[in-house]
C-alpha cells in the first residue's frame, strides 16, 4: 500500500444510538419477565472475532454455500447489478465475501457497515492494501433500526449486498420493515441477499451448537459486552449455552442458561436468576424460499432471481429495485 495513502475511512453511522439510551434498552431486557439482550451486542471486537472463527467451523453450512453460490453466479450477479455498482455490505464483518465479487462488480465505491468500529477498521486496511485504488468507506454503528447513510455515499446505481442469512436475525414482520427501509435507499439499483433455508433440526441445531463450543463462546461473550455497556458484574463461569429449533416459528433460538442461582448487579439495578432461567440472545428465522421472495415484492421489489445449492439449504437472492 502507498505509505502517503490515508488509511480508509470509517465513520459513524447517522442516527446512532446514545450510550445512555442503548444501557436503558439492555436494562430493560435484563428486567423483562422473560428476559432478553438484542443480538447486535454478542458483537464487538472480541465477538466479531468469534464469529469469523464460527464460519469456518464444519458444522456451519452457510458460508460455505453462500461462498460457492457467490463465486459460481458472479456473472450473473453482475448483469443484474449493472455497471460500476456503490456496494454496500450490510454486517461486512472481514468483508471477504464482498471481495470475492469485485472481480466481477467492478464498484465504484465499497462502503461496509458493521457495528464493530474497530474490527471494521481492522477489514478494511487490509482490503486497502489489495485494492489501493478502490474507493472505501466504512460505516460503524447498528443498522438494524434504521439505515441513514451519509451524503459520502454515491446513491447512483447502490447494489445493498446482505449476505450470511442475517436477515433471519429478524422477526418476519420485522424483516418486512428493513427490506422495505433498503429498497426506500435503492432506486434503480437492487438488492443481493442471502437466506437459509428450511431443513430438518438434524442440520440446524449443530450449526449453532458446534462440537467444539466456538457458538457457546460467542454467545457466552454477550456477558462481557454487557459488563462493560452498563457496568454490570455478569460472571460467565454462571451460565451455559443453549441452542434449539422451534420448529412451529420455524427458527433457530439461541439462549444463556443460568447453570446456578446468579445474583447479577448493575449501577442502579440487580437481578436475581434463578438456576435454569434463560437470556434470550438471538433467533434465526429460516425461510420456504417461495415465501422469502413473497416478503422481497411486499417490501416493494421487483424482479427477483434466485440461485440454491443442489440440496437446497441455504439461497442466494437477487431482488430489483428500478
Amino acid at each position: 500500500m502507498d505509505r502517503g495513502r490515508p488509511p480508509a475511512l470509517v465513520v459513524q453511522l447517522p442516527g446512532a444510538s446514545r450510550p445512555d439510551s442503548v444501557r436503558q434498552n439492555i436494562i430493560a431486557g435484563l428486567t423483562a419477565p422473560a428476559p432478553w439482550v438484542a443480538p447486535k451486542h454478542l458483537y464487538g471486537p472480541l465477538g466479531s472475532r468469534l464469529f469469523e472463527a464460527i464460519t469456518a467451523l464444519p458444522e456451519y453450512y452457510p458460508t460455505r454455500i453462500e461462498k460457492a453460490l457467490l463465486a459460481r453466479h458472479a456473472g450473473d450477479i453482475a448483469r443484474l447489478a449493472g455497471p460500476a455498482p456503490t456496494m454496500v455490505d450490510l454486517g461486512a464483518g472481514n468483508c471477504e465475501k464482498a471481495k470475492g465479487l469485485f472481480a466481477a462488480l467492478r464498484p465504484r465505491q465499497y462502503v461496509a457497515a458493521d457495528i464493530s468500529a474497530e474490527f471494521l477498521q481492522d477489514a478494511l486496511s487490509v482490503l486497502q492494501a489489495v485494492f489501493p485504488d478502490m474507493n472505501l468507506l466504512g460505516l460503524a454503528g447498528d443498522f438494524s433500526s434504521g439505515l441513514v447513510l451519509p451524503d459520502s455515499v454515491g446513491r447512483e446505481n447502490r447494489l445493498f449486498f446482505y449476505p450470511g442469512s442475517s436477515i433471519g436475525n429478524f422477526a418476519p414482520n420485522q424483516a418486512l420493515d428493513f427490506l422495505a427501509l433498503i429498497r426506500g435507499q435503492c432506486s434503480g439499483g437492487g438488492l443481493l441477499i442471502g437466506v437459509d433455508l428450511v431443513k430438518p433440526a438434524s442440520i440446524l441445531e449443530p450449526a449453532y451448537d458446534d462440537a467444539l463450543g466456538v457458538t457457546a463462546a460467542f454467545n457466552l461473550n454477550l456477558l462481557n459486552n454487557l459488563n462493560g455497556l452498563i457496568g454490570s458484574d455478569f460472571d460467565v463461569t454462571d451460565w451455559r449455552h443453549r441452542a434449539f429449533y422451534n420448529a412451529p416459528l420455524s427458527r433457530i433460538e439461541m439462549h444463556l442458561e443460568a447453570r446456578r442461582e446468579a445474583a447479577v448487579r448493575w449501577p442502579g439495578g440487580e437481578r436475581v436468576f434463578r438456576k435454569g432461567q434463560r437470556i434470550h440472545t438471538e433467533n434465526s428465522y429460516k425461510y420456504a424460499l417461495k415465501d422469502f421472495k413473497a416478503l422481497l415484492r411486499q417490501a416493494g421489489f421487483g424482479k427477483i432471481a434466485a440461485w440454491t445449492d443442489e440440496r437446497r439449504w441455504f439461497a442466494l437472492c437477487h431482488a430489483g429495485a428500478g
